[in-house]
């Protein structure tokens, strides 16, 4: 039997499939697997190369005749809230999020659940159990948090954390460049309060704080409703041809 190295990547390529955001297209991913010693330095390389994580497997498209996903990145320093993501920030103003070590939950879990069911029901991921979520959330080879975000309590100011149910959480890479937001869900009884761009405005805020210039938001797909919102984030990069190209 041949023994490949853990620390020498091997990539694939998937078999043509049903596109999710393009109707009537297919799509195929190159893919590698993240494990063992090196795997946080190559999530980092691949993420600033237009990969995504998705448990211990790196992916990025590698359609034959369709480009129209493209990585998009904020661009921390110079990004400016409009006035509606100012609206978001005040209506959300009695949230707070908590960055903690990137452990499953059953909370999180029966949240993940409700939000699958009520947006995501005929997606990829809609038939995922308690032990998939465990798996995408538990056991990774790289720095990786959990950031849950609950109703703010009045111990908040002293504890840095918040209270009552969970209503939102994000999966998110820490990369030596920026902040990966891998997965995030909701609740969907709090779905008028835009929970989906708060997370976004918290994690441009964390950044920011922690000193690192960008945000990965995933793929932006030209002509998918679904994928819109990534483009309001202004400044970001997207990737090209010629590499990451600024869009104001």
């Amino acid at each position: 039997m041949t023994h490949q190295p853990t620390d020498t990547p091997q990539f694939y390529l998937t078999a043509p499939a049903p596109c999710p955001y393009l109707e009537g297209r297919q799509e195929r991913k190159v893919f590698t697997h993240l494990v063992g010693e090196r795997a946080a330095a190559l999530n980092d390389l691949l993420t600033q190369g237009g990969f995504r994580r998705s448990q211990n497997i790196a992916y990025r498209p590698a359609c034959e005749s369709c480009r129209a996903c493209i990585s998009v990145r904020c661009v921390v320093d110079n990004f400016s809230m409009t006035r509606n993501m100012r609206r978001v920030m005040r209506r959300n103003r009695d949230l707070i999020g908590t960055g903690v070590a990137a452990s499953p939950s059953s909370d999180q879990y029966n949240l993940f659940r409700r939000y699958l069911d009520s947006r995501h029901s005929e997606g990829g991921m809609a038939d995922m159990t308690v032990l998939d979520y465990a798996m995408m959330v538990g056991e990774s080879f790289v720095s990786t948090e959990v950031h849950e975000y609950r109703f703010r309590g009045p111990d908040s100011a002293f504890t840095g954390r918040g209270e009552g149910p969970l209503i939102g959480m994000a999966l998110t890479d820490v990369l030596a460049d920026g902040l990966s937001m891998v997965y995030s869900f909701y609740d969907p009884d709090y779905a008028d309060r835009s929970l989906g761009t708060y997370m976004i405005l918290d994690h441009i805020a964390r950044a920011r704080k922690m000193g690192l210039p960008y945000v990965y938001l995933g793929y932006w797909v030209e002509g998918s409703p679904k994928m819109d919102y990534k483009r309001r984030f202004r400044p970001q990069d997207h990737l090209m041809a010629r590499g990451w190209t600024r869009v104001d």
